[in-house]
């Protein structure tokens, strides 16, 4: 946030210093002080992400390290995505692609209320929160490091977002899309330079310890002047034009209380004068102006005090302005930069260091799961738990101040490549909790600067994907502050009632740092991968069937719809009796066996999916569904066929590892129904090419032997009659047909099935294929029915084995 302390002093003033500054960079060329030219750049790191597809409900996270004198990031993303943004409110947010930009942490998307009409490209600017923009065919930018600060960014690729992202799908059909990514960091050759194009020079203040001048040992507390740290720039006094910046750079490497800027040995290198205006503008991170700053005052007229500053670089831009009032040209402003650095003792920190400070130590929990830990006060009591009474830490504490204005702050870190874990809060009480809790990363948090808080149960930040409240009652608050950043953390502790005896119960804290928030709430399995470089871990929740969210929270199926599902799924399969019936009036033992397997397998496995109960192990039943499915469609085929065993068993042989193997390496991919009927169909024509060959070798010879083309044009259209007619006297079409229809009705259900509608139509399915199963097998003519022909005509049955003279 900006705090704009003067400008209101002056109404010409803000417009003055937006006028000059505009033209400042113009002038650089021209200023001796500034330096000149375009400065030279070299690239800290570049990496080419290779080809990677991301499913439906897939993600994918890539890490940035920016270090603090980078000067751009480049980023070149390349993929097959086709979306008309203008039309992007019409794609269901379940299946849009998305890309999102985070500082410090993964993007977590699911909950975002922000709309999703504006390119990547053109919505890049001013990344201070995560954004999130829809996926293009290419998007390339470059971001500067006067648009974004140092440190860790994180880019997240989604494909589909929303509380079904975490569900558990029995099947996952959507589409896919596949990016290429190429980024860069490149930095200035020179550290002490700066700006889009590194032309602009940024003098470091080197700090060391110093005494304490009489004007601000009257202003602070003691205890605070004695890790007094003073800043100044190796340059004794810097002369420039009016509206020409210089910039400076300090570096706060521990948590401080104060950072005090100040002007001195202001002056005009021509002519005294005291009408002089020295805007000063002040940004963590990243070089500030007039429209982007966190601090600005006019620095001629007074200090620039920054309380509680965060951890990390701060820059500072002094602007001379209103110069033209002199009356002297060519007039330049000189004025030298210092800053005092204060720090309280080691444990003490808040206003004039009257508060108790506490480190919290890392506590590595055992297992398999990476960065699970928990904190606990260093040098305390030995404890048997993460958890610590709060009463001890504060009895010998005294303050002085105002009774409704008492802190007891805790710091711990959280280390390098775990942002994706979650800081979890736990404050309870024997009677009421006295205290509120403020959290802010990179510093100590205040009543005017945090990241989160809470108050109470109408007072708190506002409900968003990275605070999350479980708990909020007199007693006890429960709370996580999601994909924490990687670095320093200070927790204050405000006191509530701390004058009156009225609160006395025990008071008990816990700080942990787990993988899953409330272990996915008992309805998912926490698990965690790496991004896209392999240097950050980070964890997410599988949800069952019926639950979904970031932590399996949301109900998405009700108990009557689970309960609906679980019934269509598992009693759909007895349409296998059908087909398995008719198989054993026919004495066909061996499709008995199958079609009865089949059903049983089916309704064992979907029994198991939906979280019903599980008879077997969930691959194996997935396995034996699958593959006795297959291996059912195909018998079908092959049941039509009149061939020997011998060449039936070959070929059932052949078939059943053909379909193992379908089974056991990726058996829910949608082309497998197509080609499990184009096996079957094969098998049926390879049956009948079996068939034709050992009984009706005649008619080949005949032909390959006859140069009478009419002849064999005759013999040809003979033995197509005679295949047609035998056809019709082997197979009853009316059952055929219904066959037919059935196979088709039960590949719709198939098409139409998706993650929410795969219950219903996956039940049309399982009746529908058996059906067609049972109508094709009865379509056969068995040997016994088909009327015994009276004379020579009948040609496929009976035929001479030489050929006729013509």
């Amino acid at each position: 946030m900006g705090f704009n302390l003067i400008l209101w002093y002056h109404p010409n003033l803000l417009l003055a210093v937006l006028l000059l500054f505009s033209c400042s960079f113009g002038l650089f060329s021209a200023n001796d002080e500034v330096g000149t030219g375009k400065g030279e750049t070299f690239t800290v790191s570049s990496f080419r992400y290779p080809e990677t597809r991301l499913r439906p409900f897939d993600l994918r996270y890539i890490r940035v390290d920016l270090p603090p004198w980078f000067s751009a990031l480049s980023i070149a993303l390349n993929s097959d995505v086709d979306i008309d943004i203008s039309r992007i409110e019409r794609v269901p947010i379940q299946t849009l692609p998305i890309i999102c930009f985070r500082d410090g942490s993964p993007p977590l998307p699911d909950a975002l209320n922000t709309s999703l009409k504006d390119s990547a490209t053109s919505g890049i600017n001013g990344l201070d929160v995560e954004q999130c923009f829809p996926m293009q065919k290419n998007i390339t930018m470059k971001l500067t490091n006067n648009q974004i600060s140092p440190g860790v960014w994180y880019i997240g690729l989604f494909n589909g977002i929303g509380p079904t992202r975490t569900q558990s799908k029995m099947i996952i059909r959507g589409p896919s899309y596949s990016f290429i990514a190429n980024i860069s960091v490149e930095a200035c050759t020179n550290s002490m330079m700066s700006g889009d194009f590194c032309n602009s020079s940024v003098y470091p203040l080197s700090c060391k310890a110093s005494d304490v001048s009489n004007a601000l040992e009257t202003k602070v507390n003691k205890s605070m002047l004695e890790n007094l740290v003073t800043c100044k720039s190796n340059s004794e006094a810097f002369c420039v034009h009016e509206g020409v910046p210089n910039f400076f750079s300090l570096n706060i490497m521990n948590v401080a209380e104060q950072i005090i800027i100040t002007a001195t040995n202001i002056r005009f290198n021509v002519t005294p004068s005291n009408d002089i205006s020295l805007m000063c503008f002040v940004r963590h991170g990243a070089i500030p102006s007039v429209t982007s700053n966190d601090y600005s005052i006019d620095i001629a007229k007074g200090p620039l005090v920054i309380h509680s500053p965060l951890i990390g670089r701060w820059y500072i831009s002094i602007v001379p302005v209103n110069l033209t009032k002199t009356p002297v040209s060519n007039v330049r402003v000189c004025y030298s930069v210092e800053s005092q650095v204060l720090q309280c003792p080691l444990g003490k920190a808040g206003p004039n260091c009257t508060m108790d400070s506490y480190f919290l130590q890392t506590f590595v929990r055992r297992g398999s799961t990476p960065f699970e830990s928990y904190y606990l006060p260093v040098g305390g009591a030995s404890y048997d738990s993460a958890n610590f009474p709060l009463e001890p830490l504060l009895k010998n504490s005294s303050y002085v101040g105002e009774s409704d204005n008492i802190w007891t702050y805790f710091l711990l870190d959280i280390p390098r490549g775990a942002a994706g874990g979650n800081i979890h809060i736990q404050l309870s009480s024997d009677t009421k909790i006295g205290y509120e809790v403020y959290a802010r990363f990179g510093g100590l948090p205040s009543l005017d600067s945090w990241d989160y808080y809470y108050a109470n149960k109408t007072r708190r930040t506002d409900p968003s994907m990275f605070f999350t409240l479980y708990d909020s009652s007199d007693s006890k608050v429960n709370f996580y502050i999601m994909y924490a950043r990687e670095g320093t953390w200070g927790f204050g502790l405000r006191h509530l009632n701390s004058s009156s005896d009225s609160v006395k119960g025990l008071s008990i804290m816990s700080i942990s740092l787990e993988r899953c928030p409330k272990r996915c709430s008992s309805h998912g399995d926490c698990k965690f991968s790496f991004d896209a470089s392999g240097l950050t871990s980070y964890s997410f929740c599988s949800c069952d069937r019926n639950h979904g969210g970031f932590d399996c929270s949301i109900e998405i199926v009700t108990h009557q719809g689970h309960v609906r599902q679980s019934i269509f799924l598992i009693v759909s399969n007895a349409a296998a009796i059908l087909p398995a019936y008719w198989a054993l009036r026919k004495k066909a033992l061996a499709e008995w066996v199958l079609y009865t397997s089949s059903g049983i397998s089916s309704g064992l496995y979907h029994a198991c999916d939906v979280g019903t109960w599980c008879a077997l192990n969930y691959n194996v039943l997935q396995f034996m569904d699958f593959w006795l499915s297959f291996m059912a469609v195909i018998s079908t085929f092959l049941y039509l066929t009149t061939i020997d065993e011998v060449f039936k068993r070959a070929i059932h042989t052949a078939v059943a590892i053909l379909t193992a193997l379908m089974a056991a390496t990726k058996a829910t991919r949608s082309s497998n129904v197509i080609l499990v009927i184009v096996i079957g169909a094969l098998g049926l024509f390879v049956g009948w090419l079996i068939e034709i060959s050992t009984k009706y070798r005649s008619l080949s010879l005949s032909i390959g032997i006859s140069f009478n083309f009419s002849h064999c044009f005759q013999a040809i259209k003979r033995w197509l009659y005679n295949l047609v007619k035998t056809l019709l006297r082997r197979y009853h079409l009316a059952f055929a047909f219904a066959g037919f229809t059935a196979l088709a009705m039960a590949a719709i259900s198939w098409t139409l099935e998706t993650s929410e509608s795969y219950w219903f139509w996956h039940s049309i399915w399982h009746i529908t294929i058996y059906t067609s199963s049972f109508f094709f097998l009865c379509s056969k003519i068995e040997d016994s029915e088909t009327p015994v022909p009276t004379d020579g005509n009948y040609e496929l049955t009976h035929q001479d084995s030489l050929p006729r003279s013509g």
